[in-house]
């Protein structure tokens, strides 16, 4: 029998994501062996500090990438929002999964929503573009870092470390963790990460044997968005290092793309949208990261990333 692999990181949210992909392949070819190598990742190891000073979220892809490029794994499923803007040469994107909830979820076992918060309540994220929207929002609270699996953060908060915890909602809605959310934070309260929401599944690049097994699971629409969204990330050399947001829908044959661009304090947010056509998707995006760059936002993330290797 012909055999796939599939790597991924062994957090219980990554191995939902890679046992899904597995079921959508098992049932496309019922006459292959799916399986999955379990790997943990530099970003897995290293949790006392913040992603963004450690190097970013090409930390939870690296090493799944090595396994790819040297054969023992066929394909990479990940939150496309923990991958790097610019793929390294290689690699590709085979394909994105329909979307699941974008939005980002308030987890709270004191409180109901944000704006009920007492000032100097401690809330804790991982993000720099939640917490830039957090303070502009809601500068009385205070945002701390938060790092580690969905269980761990969840530990983290009962042991009440913190008041309050923002995460993604579809990790919590994957892991059926529903009763956790509290409520959701809307895209116009708090835009989301570009992609956030939706699965990657990256190859090798010279794999076109892949990439046809593949193509039935990308969903063009989500694709599309997800490739606005990057696309505006990439052009203002997008990382974690700074706050950046981007999120797309489609209405009717058209995609609309807001972006975001902020100081970590929140002292200043610039956002900026428009609209294409879907078949412009890429296009689109590098539109809204000039309406941005021409607003001061090339110059703010100048600044912070300076500021940031100064740290």
């Amino acid at each position: 029998m012909q055999k796939i692999t599939i790597v991924s990181r062994e957090s219980a949210l990554a191995m939902w994501q890679a046992k899904h992909i597995q079921a959508r392949l098992q049932a496309l070819y019922p006459d292959y062996v799916v399986d999955i190598l379990g790997m943990t990742t530099q970003g897995d190891q290293i949790l006392d500090r913040t992603l963004s000073k450690i190097g970013g979220k090409g930390l939870f892809v690296k090493e799944l990438e090595t396994a790819l490029a040297d054969g023992r794994a066929d394909l990479a499923v990940h939150s496309i929002k923990d991958v790097p803007m610019v793929l390294p040469e290689g690699f590709a994107l085979a394909a994105i999964g329909e979307r699941a909830n974008p939005c980002d979820a308030f987890v709270s076992n004191r409180y109901a929503a944000l704006a009920d918060l007492p000032a100097g309540a401690v809330v804790g994220t991982s993000s720099l573009r939640r917490e830039a929207q957090l303070r502009a929002r809601f500068p009385q609270l205070d945002i701390r870092p938060l790092r580690g699996n969905v269980q761990t953060r969840l530990r983290k908060l009962d042991e009440e470390q913190y008041d309050a915890i923002i995460l993604a909602a579809a990790g919590l809605e994957r892991l059926e963790l529903h009763e956790r959310i509290r409520g959701l934070i809307l895209p116009e309260e708090s835009l989301p990460a570009a992609g956030q929401g939706a699965l990657g599944i990256e190859i090798a690049a010279h794999r076109d044997d892949m990439r046809a097994l593949l193509a039935p699971l990308n969903h063009a629409a989500s694709a599309d968005c997800v490739m606005a969204e990057r696309a505006l990330a990439r052009a203002l050399g997008g990382s974690c290092q700074v706050p950046l947001a981007a999120y797309a829908v489609v209405e009717d044959e058209n995609l609309y793309l807001r972006g975001l661009v902020a100081y970590p304090d929140g002292s200043e947010v610039l956002t900026a949208e428009a609209r294409a056509p879907r078949q412009y998707a890429d296009a689109l995006g590098r539109a809204v990261a000039k309406l941005l760059a021409d607003d001061g936002a090339q110059e703010m993330i100048d600044e912070v990333l300076a500021a940031g290797a100064h740290d």
